[in-house]
């Protein structure tokens, strides 16, 4: 599965609309009990805070259309060496939709880097309904 992940993530990152940070990011996230991959890239806007990342973009896709689910995996890929974290509202966002067993990719275009459980990344989630 993470490789589809990967390649449906690599290839949305292409699509990344990213003039002004030239910061490109795609993402693919699968949820728990639906074969279907939800894919997203970074889009940005001249005002900063219409900017909607990509890893929000492909989780923002599967629940339109699924309801509220739990994410299974996501792979996040950007030109990072080592990849990269999510940002801070990503992180939240990731954090309403995930259970401690969600799976957690960080990419460059050309290979997995790292892999962890989300709980791993982020023990100390803030969650209002726990």
């Amino acid at each position: 599965m993470k490789e589809i992940l990967f390649e449906k993530a690599r290839v949305a990152r292409e699509n990344s609309y990213s003039p002004y940070s030239k910061f490109a990011v795609g993402s693919a996230i699968k949820f728990k009990g639906n074969d279907q991959i939800y894919s997203g890239c970074n889009i940005e806007n001249g005002s900063f805070g219409g900017t909607i990342c990509a890893e929000r973009v492909a989780i923002y896709k599967g629940i339109s259309e699924l309801k509220k689910q739990c994410i299974e995996a996501i792979m996040i890929v950007t030109s990072g060496k080592d990849g990269d974290y999510p940002c801070g509202l990503c992180l939240q966002t990731l954090s309403e939709f995930s259970d401690d067993e969600t799976m957690v990719y960080l990419a460059n275009p050309s290979e997995i880097k790292r892999e962890f459980k989300f709980n791993d990344m982020m023990p100390y989630r803030f969650d209002f309904f726990k």
